[in-house]
């Protein structure tokens, strides 16, 4: 049984090193790190999970980006550490994540992965929104947390100070 509590500052770097020991070396060079660089996650939705001892087991972060006029929640990255992978924390931590999203304002999420994977939460192709190169478009998914969110969102993302 995992407990999922808000990510809070002292969790960084046990966090930072889950996401090292999950992803390839070089994760921060990805074009969804230039717009997270300098910019906090999102409080209260970056949320980790630990286990009845107390281990770190998974996480998953958000960041604030800007696409046209609007804003928008950027999903990632979520990371389920390798020998916990396959009891549900990814599910877990998503869903109850974005269950707290709306509440606090938000009123889209996007995210760059595997629409196989993401499309069981809800995630759709974003046609019309551009991600900084080198980024697949395929790759480029959203979902409106209230009715109509992405209707007529275009544009590129764009950091949130920018």
């Amino acid at each position: 049984m995992y407990q999922i509590t808000p990510e809070t500052p002292t969790d960084y770097w046990e966090v930072e090193a889950l996401y090292d020991t999950c992803f390839a070396p070089g994760r921060e060079a990805l074009s969804s790190y230039r717009l997270r660089d300098g910019i906090p996650a999102v409080s209260g939705l970056s949320q980790i999970a630990r286990d009845g001892d107390g281990i770190l087991g998974g996480a998953i972060r958000y960041w604030p980006v800007r696409i046209g006029g609007v804003t928008a929640l950027l999903l990632g990255p979520v990371a389920v550490h390798p020998t916990r992978q396959g009891e549900g924390l990814g599910r877990a931590l998503i869903e109850e994540s974005l269950r707290h999203a709306a509440p606090l304002g938000w009123a889209r999420v996007m995210l760059v992965g595997d629409a196989a994977y993401y499309g069981r939460f809800g995630f759709e192709g974003l046609q019309d929104v551009e991600m900084p190169p080198p980024t697949n478009p395929a790759r480029v998914l959203g979902r409106a947390l209230e009715p109509g969110a992405w209707d007529g969102i275009t544009g590129k993302v764009r950091r949130w100070m920018d």
